[in-house]
């Protein structure tokens, strides 16, 4: 059986590992992948935008859901 210290340790460790995991990453949205069609969008003060295009890809459930 293990000693309630190594147990406090081993929780302890777990603890920051999660901690330091859970900070990692960039904030913002992802990007996607170079090469990815891409769609030009007008905003409404007039200027042109161009946002990766959204691929049509059907989910099993569609069919039950609509």
């Amino acid at each position: 059986m293990s000693s309630p210290a190594t147990r406090a340790v081993c929780a302890a460790v777990a603890l920051i590992a999660a901690l330091g995991l859970a900070g990692c990453g960039r904030k913002g949205p992802p990007e996607p992948p170079p090469g990815a069609p891409t769609v030009k969008v007008t905003r409404p003060d007039g200027t042109v935008e161009e946002k990766p295009a959204k691929p049509d890809r059907p989910f099993v459930l569609d069919r039950l859901l609509n």
